[in-house]
């Protein structure tokens, strides 16, 4: 009896889980019908020409309109695509544009200065790197493309985080509490509101060795038109290659090329 239970019970649940697929698949379908045309839809067209029960069709075209994902004329009926689709893609967007600009930039800095470069942006309240060049030298650093790192144990995490208002910085803190790294990390909010404000006097960031002992990095935010900041431009080497001497004119160096791919974003400086 148990045994037959267990059995219903799975079965059960591969039924549950093929229903979701297919009220995602159906769901898709829908969004793609709705961009290959030039003009809104009424429930009934999209029923037919998805070719999905009309009673399917209006559940999920309810919650597409809830989500913003769909836009439902309140006088026509008429469907088209709504403005949370345009933001992903424009999100989308942003995120090849950036990467096709900086590329470019990192190697020229590269180059010049024979450290490791990378482009990094914020995501959920983490520093991503989404794209980086190792110095040419034997040291490489331990950063790959998608690693999420703590923004405060990081100079590309910090100069994101620099515009930010207390506010803001207290909820990425909630959500990802200020944990130790390294014997160097900050760990409280005091000394991080310091920092950032610091930042923001200087124009880019430094992590002495608040990630990793031994390795050191400069970061400069990059911004958008409307003055936002958008991603992170940084270099990396170990203490000896971005010593004290040499570690101002390195931020100079990567504030001057992050403010070079804002200015091609379109972007500008808030403050």
């Amino acid at each position: 009896m148990r045994v037959a239970v267990a059995r219903s019970q799975d079965a059960g649940k591969r039924d549950h889980n093929r229903e979701q697929v297919t009220s995602v698949e159906r769901a898709l379908s829908i969004l793609e019908l709705l961009a290959s045309r030039n003009h809104g839809l009424s429930t009934s067209e999209i029923s037919r020409a998805a070719r999905l029960p009309k009673s399917s069709t209006s559940y999920l075209l309810r919650t597409l309109v809830g989500r913003g994902y769909v836009r439902r004329d309140p006088e026509t009926g008429q469907h088209t695509l709504g403005i949370r689709v345009l933001s992903l893609g424009g999100q989308a967007m942003q995120g090849m544009a950036l990467r096709e600009l900086a590329m470019p930039l990192l190697r020229q800095l590269v180059e010049t200065t024979r450290l490791g470069a990378h482009l990094a942006i914020l995501d959920h309240g983490e520093a991503v790197y989404i794209e980086r060049i190792e110095s040419p030298g034997f040291i490489k650093m331990d950063i790959w493309n998608g690693r999420r790192v703590a923004p405060q144990a990081t100079a590309v995490g910090k100069a994101l985080i620099c515009q930010l208002s207390r506010e803001e910085v207290q909820e990425i803190a909630g959500l990802h509490p200020l944990r130790q790294v390294s014997p160097r990390t900050i760990v409280t909010l005091p000394h991080l509101f310091e920092e950032l404000a610091a930042i923001r006097r200087r124009g880019y960031a430094i992590d002495d060795e608040e990630h990793a002992i031994g390795v050191r990095c400069v970061a400069a935010p990059v911004f958008s038109a409307t003055g936002e900041v958008v991603a992170a431009i940084g270099l990396n080497g170990t203490v000896s290659q971005l010593n004290d001497d040499y570690l101002p004119s390195l931020g100079k160096i990567v504030q001057t090329t992050a403010l070079k791919l804002s200015a091609q974003l379109g972007g500008r400086r808030s403050r």
